[in-house]
Formats: structure tokens, C-alpha cells, sequence
């Protein structure tokens, strides 16, 4: 997927989807940056959770692309998907998705930001911990 094709999977579920409200619009009446990168944050460490069994927490945020604006009201989407797992670490890439609805209609479905973060899995001590391989159940 590009953002020239934002073509999402029909089949495939969000890992999160929300609607942004007018309170989380900037000075420009779009939605404000630091909101999208909190969604992303959250939808990322969902997916960092499960396949590491457990609690992590972020330690990088390693690259961030804003194609389109976000506006109140749209739907948007957010797909994270694990790239990576190191023995500690699990990097996550991020792809966000708005749909657009005016006068009631649905008008498009635009790629609007993506990204990439890495996340450390913790143990109950805080320290961090080796991630489980796949096939440890």
C-alpha cells in the first residue's frame, strides 16, 4: 500500500477506529498532530502487547509521514502490524486511514499518515524482558 493506493483490505479489521471531535483540532481547524501520533501510539502498542504477551512501553518513534489533514468528523482507521521482534524490542508499523463523510455521504478514503515505532517489552519489575517466541503458548 502507498498513499497514492490507499486501498485498505476489506477483509481486514482496524486495530483501533475512532472519530476525531472539534476539541482536537488545531489553530487551523484540522485535526492537531500530537492527537493522530497518540492514536498511532495506542493502535501500536495493541498489537505490541499481544505478540509480546504482556505489557511494553514506547521507546522510539522512529519515523512519522502527515500526507492529508485529519478533520472533525472523519472515521478514521489505524492498522498496526509487527515488522520485527528483537530479543527485548518489537518495531510496529502504522498505516492511518481517514474517511470522509460530507452531507451525509461517504466521499473518499485517503491514507492520511503512517509510521514506524519500536516498543520494549517489561517485566513485572520494570526491567525489560525477552519476548516470547511466536510459537510459545
Amino acid at each position: 500500500m502507498t498513499p497514492e493506493d490507499p486501498v485498505v483490505d476489506p477483509g481486514r479489521l482496524p486495530t483501533i477506529r475512532v472519530v476525531p471531535m472539534p476539541a482536537d483540532t488545531n489553530v487551523a481547524g484540522d485535526i492537531f498532530g500530537g492527537w493522530i501520533l497518540s492514536q498511532i501510539d495506542i493502535a501500536g502498542s495493541v498489537v505490541a502487547h499481544r505478540r509480546a504477551r504482556g505489557r511494553v512501553i514506547t521507546v522510539a518513534v522512529n519515523a512519522v509521514q502527515f500526507h492529508k489533514p485529519v478533520f472533525v468528523g472523519d472515521l478514521v482507521s489505524l492498522y498496526a502490524d509487527v515488522v520485527r521482534v528483537g530479543t527485548t524490542s518489537l518495531t510496529v508499523d502504522v498505516a492511518v486511514y481517514a474517511e470522509r463523510f460530507r452531507d451525509g455521504t461517504h466521499t473518499e478514503c485517503v491514507r492520511v499518515t503512517e509510521a514506524t515505532l519500536t516498543y520494549v517489552a517489561m517485566g513485572p519489575d520494570r526491567k525489560p524482558r525477552p519476548v516470547p517466541a511466536e510459537d510459545d503458548a
